[in-house]
Protein backbone atom coordinates (compact mmCIF):
# COMPACT_ATOMS: atom_id res chain seq x y z
CA UNK A 1 0.00 0.00 0.00
CA UNK A 2 1.58 3.94 -0.50
CA UNK A 3 2.49 5.41 1.92
CA UNK A 4 0.02 8.29 1.25
CA UNK A 5 -2.54 5.96 1.06
CA UNK A 6 -1.81 4.52 4.38
CA UNK A 7 -2.06 7.37 5.98
CA UNK A 8 -5.52 8.33 4.54
CA UNK A 9 -7.05 5.21 5.67
CA UNK A 10 -5.84 5.19 8.78
CA UNK A 11 -7.19 9.36 9.42
CA UNK A 12 -10.28 7.99 7.72
CA UNK A 13 -10.22 4.94 10.69
CA UNK A 14 -9.58 7.44 13.06
CA UNK A 15 -12.26 10.32 11.79
CA UNK A 16 -15.07 7.24 11.64
CA UNK A 17 -14.37 5.95 15.37
CA UNK A 18 -14.55 9.52 16.92
CA UNK A 19 -17.80 10.06 14.53
CA UNK A 20 -18.89 6.31 15.71
CA UNK A 21 -18.53 7.77 19.61
CA UNK A 22 -20.66 10.73 19.00
CA UNK A 23 -23.43 8.94 17.05
CA UNK A 24 -23.48 5.94 20.23
CA UNK A 25 -23.51 8.79 22.91
CA UNK A 26 -26.11 10.60 20.73
CA UNK A 27 -28.19 8.69 18.76
CA UNK A 28 -28.52 7.36 15.35
CA UNK A 29 -29.12 11.16 14.13
CA UNK A 30 -25.85 12.74 14.96
CA UNK A 31 -27.38 15.64 16.43
CA UNK A 32 -25.07 16.08 19.54
CA UNK A 33 -26.79 17.52 22.94
CA UNK A 34 -23.65 17.85 25.00
CA UNK A 35 -24.45 16.96 28.68
CA UNK A 36 -21.97 19.64 29.39
CA UNK A 37 -18.56 21.85 29.02
CA UNK A 38 -15.50 20.97 30.63
CA UNK A 39 -12.28 22.99 30.97
CA UNK A 40 -9.80 20.99 31.07
CA UNK A 41 -6.66 22.38 33.01
CA UNK A 42 -3.79 20.12 34.38
CA UNK A 43 0.16 20.39 35.11
CA UNK A 44 0.24 18.10 32.12
CA UNK A 45 4.56 18.29 32.18
CA UNK A 46 4.04 16.76 35.51
CA UNK A 47 2.60 13.01 36.45
CA UNK A 48 1.75 11.64 33.53
CA UNK A 49 -2.03 10.84 35.30
CA UNK A 50 -3.33 14.01 33.71
CA UNK A 51 -2.13 12.40 29.95
CA UNK A 52 -4.21 9.31 30.98
CA UNK A 53 -7.28 11.78 32.03
CA UNK A 54 -6.70 14.02 29.14
CA UNK A 55 -6.56 11.08 26.74
CA UNK A 56 -10.25 9.69 28.17
CA UNK A 57 -12.02 13.01 28.79
CA UNK A 58 -10.94 14.10 24.61
CA UNK A 59 -12.38 10.69 23.58
CA UNK A 60 -15.47 11.48 25.17
CA UNK A 61 -18.69 12.63 22.99
CA UNK A 62 -21.07 13.56 26.19
CA UNK A 63 -18.95 16.68 26.72
CA UNK A 64 -17.32 19.89 24.89
CA UNK A 65 -14.06 20.99 25.57
CA UNK A 66 -13.93 24.53 24.51
CA UNK A 67 -10.10 24.90 26.33
CA UNK A 68 -7.40 23.00 27.88
CA UNK A 69 -5.06 24.60 29.97
CA UNK A 70 -1.39 24.00 30.91
CA UNK A 71 -0.85 24.91 34.50
CA UNK A 72 2.26 25.17 36.30
CA UNK A 73 3.81 22.79 38.84
CA UNK A 74 6.29 24.05 42.03
CA UNK A 75 9.29 25.50 41.10
CA UNK A 76 11.33 22.57 42.27
CA UNK A 77 9.60 19.96 40.49
CA UNK A 78 8.56 21.86 36.89
CA UNK A 79 11.59 24.64 36.45
CA UNK A 80 10.50 27.96 35.81
CA UNK A 81 8.62 27.45 32.40
CA UNK A 82 6.44 24.16 33.57
CA UNK A 83 2.91 25.75 32.38
CA UNK A 84 4.46 26.37 28.99
CA UNK A 85 6.20 22.87 29.01
CA UNK A 86 2.49 21.64 30.01
CA UNK A 87 0.10 23.11 26.85
CA UNK A 88 3.48 21.56 24.69
CA UNK A 89 2.81 18.29 26.10
CA UNK A 90 -1.05 18.36 25.50
CA UNK A 91 -0.15 19.43 21.85
CA UNK A 92 2.38 16.36 22.04
CA UNK A 93 -0.94 14.03 23.07
CA UNK A 94 -3.30 15.36 20.75
CA UNK A 95 -0.57 14.76 17.85
CA UNK A 96 -0.57 11.19 18.89
CA UNK A 97 -4.03 11.03 19.16
CA UNK A 98 -4.68 12.84 15.61
CA UNK A 99 -6.36 15.82 16.83
CA UNK A 100 -4.22 18.67 16.07
CA UNK A 101 -5.97 21.10 15.37
CA UNK A 102 -8.78 20.31 16.68
CA UNK A 103 -7.77 22.04 20.16
CA UNK A 104 -5.22 24.74 21.21
CA UNK A 105 -3.83 24.33 24.77
CA UNK A 106 -3.10 27.30 25.95
CA UNK A 107 0.04 27.98 29.33
CA UNK A 108 -1.10 29.39 32.01
CA UNK A 109 0.81 31.10 34.88
CA UNK A 110 3.98 30.06 35.43
CA UNK A 111 3.97 31.16 38.96
CA UNK A 112 1.68 31.14 41.94
CA UNK A 113 -0.50 33.99 43.08
CA UNK A 114 2.18 35.82 45.80
CA UNK A 115 -0.51 37.50 48.13
CA UNK A 116 -4.12 38.32 48.15
CA UNK A 117 -3.14 41.68 46.96
CA UNK A 118 -0.60 40.95 44.41
CA UNK A 119 -2.12 39.50 41.62
CA UNK A 120 -2.23 40.16 37.46
CA UNK A 121 -4.26 38.45 34.25
CA UNK A 122 -2.67 35.21 33.39
CA UNK A 123 -2.45 34.49 29.68
CA UNK A 124 -5.38 32.24 30.47
CA UNK A 125 -7.80 34.68 32.01
CA UNK A 126 -9.85 36.15 29.50
CA UNK A 127 -10.35 33.23 27.70
CA UNK A 128 -11.76 31.29 31.01
CA UNK A 129 -13.86 34.34 31.64
CA UNK A 130 -15.22 34.68 28.40
CA UNK A 131 -16.07 30.91 28.40
CA UNK A 132 -18.19 31.27 31.67
CA UNK A 133 -20.01 34.45 30.61
CA UNK A 134 -21.32 33.02 27.40
CA UNK A 135 -25.11 33.47 26.99
CA UNK A 136 -25.55 31.20 23.96
CA UNK A 137 -24.64 28.04 25.76
CA UNK A 138 -27.21 26.29 28.02
CA UNK A 139 -24.81 23.41 28.80
CA UNK A 140 -23.45 23.39 32.51
CA UNK A 141 -19.85 24.76 32.94
CA UNK A 142 -17.21 22.03 34.36
CA UNK A 143 -13.67 23.48 35.50
CA UNK A 144 -11.79 20.37 35.53
CA UNK A 145 -8.29 21.32 37.94
CA UNK A 146 -5.96 18.19 38.17
CA UNK A 147 -3.26 20.41 39.67
CA UNK A 148 -3.41 23.98 41.50
CA UNK A 149 -6.01 26.11 41.45
CA UNK A 150 -3.75 29.43 40.14
CA UNK A 151 -5.49 30.18 36.54
CA UNK A 152 -9.49 30.20 38.38
CA UNK A 153 -8.48 32.05 40.79
CA UNK A 154 -7.02 34.53 38.90
CA UNK A 155 -10.15 34.35 36.65
CA UNK A 156 -12.60 35.12 39.33
CA UNK A 157 -11.09 37.74 40.88
CA UNK A 158 -10.78 39.53 37.15
CA UNK A 159 -14.51 39.03 36.71
CA UNK A 160 -16.44 37.84 40.06
CA UNK A 161 -19.83 37.05 38.17
CA UNK A 162 -18.17 33.80 36.74
CA UNK A 163 -18.57 32.40 40.51
CA UNK A 164 -22.54 31.53 39.96
CA UNK A 165 -21.75 30.32 36.42
CA UNK A 166 -19.09 27.23 36.54
CA UNK A 167 -18.69 24.57 38.96
CA UNK A 168 -15.52 23.33 40.13
CA UNK A 169 -13.76 19.83 39.88
CA UNK A 170 -10.54 19.58 41.87
CA UNK A 171 -8.48 16.80 42.60
CA UNK A 172 -6.34 18.04 45.84
CA UNK A 173 -6.81 19.33 48.91
CA UNK A 174 -5.99 17.69 52.79
CA UNK A 175 -8.16 15.12 54.24
CA UNK A 176 -11.30 16.12 56.12
CA UNK A 177 -11.23 15.57 59.50
CA UNK A 178 -13.57 12.65 60.76
CA UNK A 179 -14.11 11.34 57.23
CA UNK A 180 -10.26 9.77 56.28
CA UNK A 181 -7.40 9.80 57.53
CA UNK A 182 -3.75 11.33 56.38
CA UNK A 183 -1.41 8.87 54.64
CA UNK A 184 1.18 7.23 56.25
CA UNK A 185 4.80 8.91 56.64
CA UNK A 186 5.67 12.46 57.62
CA UNK A 187 2.34 14.85 57.48
CA UNK A 188 2.65 17.05 54.76
CA UNK A 189 0.07 19.44 53.07
CA UNK A 190 -1.82 17.72 49.64
CA UNK A 191 0.57 18.55 46.48
CA UNK A 192 -2.17 20.02 44.40
CA UNK A 193 -2.68 22.57 47.34
CA UNK A 194 0.95 23.42 47.54
CA UNK A 195 1.20 24.44 44.35
CA UNK A 196 -0.88 27.61 45.25
CA UNK A 197 -2.44 27.57 48.72
CA UNK A 198 -3.11 31.06 47.49
CA UNK A 199 -5.56 30.50 44.83
CA UNK A 200 -7.43 27.50 46.70
CA UNK A 201 -7.66 30.19 49.65
CA UNK A 202 -9.39 32.77 47.29
CA UNK A 203 -11.72 29.66 45.86
CA UNK A 204 -12.49 28.49 49.01
CA UNK A 205 -12.71 31.45 51.18
CA UNK A 206 -13.95 33.74 49.40
CA UNK A 207 -15.49 32.84 46.33
CA UNK A 208 -19.17 31.58 45.43
CA UNK A 209 -17.91 28.85 43.07
CA UNK A 210 -19.19 25.41 43.82
CA UNK A 211 -16.77 23.15 44.31
CA UNK A 212 -16.61 19.35 44.08
CA UNK A 213 -13.83 18.34 46.04
CA UNK A 214 -12.12 14.87 45.36
CA UNK A 215 -9.64 14.95 48.68
CA UNK A 216 -6.11 12.85 49.13
CA UNK A 217 -7.93 9.84 50.42
CA UNK A 218 -10.22 9.75 47.32
CA UNK A 219 -8.14 10.19 44.36
CA UNK A 220 -5.68 7.78 46.02
CA UNK A 221 -8.04 4.93 45.65
CA UNK A 222 -7.95 5.37 41.61
CA UNK A 223 -5.50 2.22 41.53
CA UNK A 224 -4.80 1.16 38.05
CA UNK A 225 -2.34 -1.74 37.91
CA UNK A 226 1.44 -2.07 36.18
CA UNK A 227 -0.30 -5.17 33.75
CA UNK A 228 -3.19 -3.42 32.52
CA UNK A 229 -1.14 -0.66 31.46
CA UNK A 230 1.73 -3.12 29.90
CA UNK A 231 -2.21 -4.18 27.71
CA UNK A 232 -2.71 -0.88 26.82
CA UNK A 233 0.81 -0.03 25.91
CA UNK A 234 0.89 -3.37 23.69
CA UNK A 235 -2.38 -2.26 22.14
CA UNK A 236 -1.27 0.59 20.04
CA UNK A 237 0.74 4.28 19.84
CA UNK A 238 -1.86 5.88 22.04
CA UNK A 239 -0.95 3.45 25.01
CA UNK A 240 3.17 3.00 24.32
CA UNK A 241 3.72 6.37 24.15
CA UNK A 242 1.31 7.51 28.16
CA UNK A 243 3.26 4.01 29.23
CA UNK A 244 6.81 6.10 28.10
CA UNK A 245 5.65 8.97 29.70
CA UNK A 246 5.34 6.91 32.84
CA UNK A 247 8.31 5.11 32.26
CA UNK A 248 9.92 8.62 32.42
CA UNK A 249 8.14 9.73 35.42
CA UNK A 250 11.41 8.04 37.63
CA UNK A 251 13.86 9.57 35.81
CA UNK A 252 12.53 13.08 36.27
CA UNK A 253 12.09 12.50 40.01
CA UNK A 254 15.58 11.55 40.73
CA UNK A 255 17.15 14.82 39.48
CA UNK A 256 15.17 16.52 42.11
CA UNK A 257 17.51 16.91 45.11
CA UNK A 258 16.25 15.44 48.23
CA UNK A 259 13.36 12.98 46.46
CA UNK A 260 13.40 9.58 47.06
CA UNK A 261 13.85 6.79 44.15
CA UNK A 262 10.30 5.56 43.65
CA UNK A 263 10.16 1.63 44.35
CA UNK A 264 8.77 -1.01 42.21
CA UNK A 265 5.02 -1.18 42.44
CA UNK A 266 2.25 -3.03 40.70
CA UNK A 267 -0.35 -0.33 40.62
CA UNK A 268 0.08 2.96 39.67
CA UNK A 269 -2.64 5.92 41.02
CA UNK A 270 -4.12 7.70 38.21
CA UNK A 271 -5.19 10.25 40.65
CA UNK A 272 -6.63 12.55 38.16
CA UNK A 273 -8.88 10.19 36.52
CA UNK A 274 -12.26 11.73 38.29
CA UNK A 275 -12.00 14.40 36.37
CA UNK A 276 -13.73 12.19 33.43
CA UNK A 277 -15.89 10.36 35.67
CA UNK A 278 -17.35 13.33 37.44
CA UNK A 279 -17.44 15.57 34.53
CA UNK A 280 -18.49 12.95 31.42
CA UNK A 281 -19.71 9.80 32.83
CA UNK A 282 -23.11 10.92 34.38
CA UNK A 283 -26.08 9.45 33.82
CA UNK A 284 -28.54 10.31 31.21
CA UNK A 285 -31.37 11.55 32.85
CA UNK A 286 -31.24 13.58 35.80
CA UNK A 287 -27.59 14.28 35.04
CA UNK A 288 -25.07 13.56 37.33
CA UNK A 289 -22.20 10.64 38.55
CA UNK A 290 -24.55 8.85 40.59
CA UNK A 291 -22.30 6.03 41.53
CA UNK A 292 -19.52 7.74 43.53
CA UNK A 293 -19.96 8.94 46.85
CA UNK A 294 -19.89 12.22 48.77
CA UNK A 295 -20.69 14.28 51.29
CA UNK A 296 -22.72 17.39 51.17
CA UNK A 297 -21.05 20.03 53.76
CA UNK A 298 -21.00 23.75 53.88
CA UNK A 299 -17.59 24.69 52.22
CA UNK A 300 -14.87 25.03 54.77
CA UNK A 301 -12.49 27.94 55.69
CA UNK A 302 -9.94 26.64 54.28
CA UNK A 303 -6.17 27.05 56.04
CA UNK A 304 -2.87 28.21 54.61
CA UNK A 305 -1.48 24.61 56.20
CA UNK A 306 -4.41 22.76 54.03
CA UNK A 307 -6.59 21.83 57.08
CA UNK A 308 -9.94 23.79 57.57
CA UNK A 309 -12.09 25.61 60.02
CA UNK A 310 -16.08 24.44 59.80
CA UNK A 311 -18.62 26.97 58.70
CA UNK A 312 -22.13 26.33 59.25
CA UNK A 313 -24.20 28.15 56.23
CA UNK A 314 -21.39 28.58 54.34
CA UNK A 315 -22.26 27.46 50.83
CA UNK A 316 -22.78 23.95 50.13
CA UNK A 317 -19.88 21.88 48.19
CA UNK A 318 -19.62 18.17 47.67
CA UNK A 319 -16.58 16.49 49.21
CA UNK A 320 -16.21 12.76 47.16
CA UNK A 321 -15.04 10.07 49.40
CA UNK A 322 -15.17 7.35 46.72
CA UNK A 323 -15.00 7.73 42.95
CA UNK A 324 -16.35 4.86 40.88
CA UNK A 325 -13.17 3.25 39.45
CA UNK A 326 -14.67 0.60 37.85
CA UNK A 327 -16.77 2.39 35.92
CA UNK A 328 -13.72 4.84 35.03
CA UNK A 329 -11.21 2.69 33.55
CA UNK A 330 -13.23 -0.41 32.04
CA UNK A 331 -14.53 2.75 29.93
CA UNK A 332 -11.44 4.73 29.66
CA UNK A 333 -9.67 0.84 28.42
CA UNK A 334 -12.68 0.54 26.48
CA UNK A 335 -12.05 3.48 24.18
CA UNK A 336 -8.24 2.96 24.55
CA UNK A 337 -9.21 -0.18 22.68
CA UNK A 338 -11.08 1.28 20.10
CA UNK A 339 -8.48 3.97 19.33
CA UNK A 340 -6.24 1.24 19.02
CA UNK A 341 -8.11 -0.55 16.16
CA UNK A 342 -8.35 2.31 14.21
CA UNK A 343 -4.45 2.79 14.06
CA UNK A 344 -4.02 5.14 17.16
Amino acid sequence: MPVELGRRHVLMSVAGFMASLSMAAHGATGERHPQARVIVDNDFSGDPDGLFQLAHHLLCGSIDIPLIVGSHLPLKFGGPASATAGAAKARELLKVMRLEGRYTPIAGAELPIMSRDRWTPSPVTAAIVREAMRADRKEPLFYAAGAGLTELALAWLAEPKIGSRIKLVWIGGNEHGGLAYPPPGPAEVEFNLSIDPVAAQIIFNESDIEIWQVPRDAYRQMLFSMAEIEDIAAAGPLGRYLKAELDGMAAILATIPGFPPMPDAEVYVLGDSPLVTLTALMTPIQPDPASSRYLRKPTPWLNIDGSYRERPGARPMRVYSAIDSDLTFRDMVSRFARLAQAGV
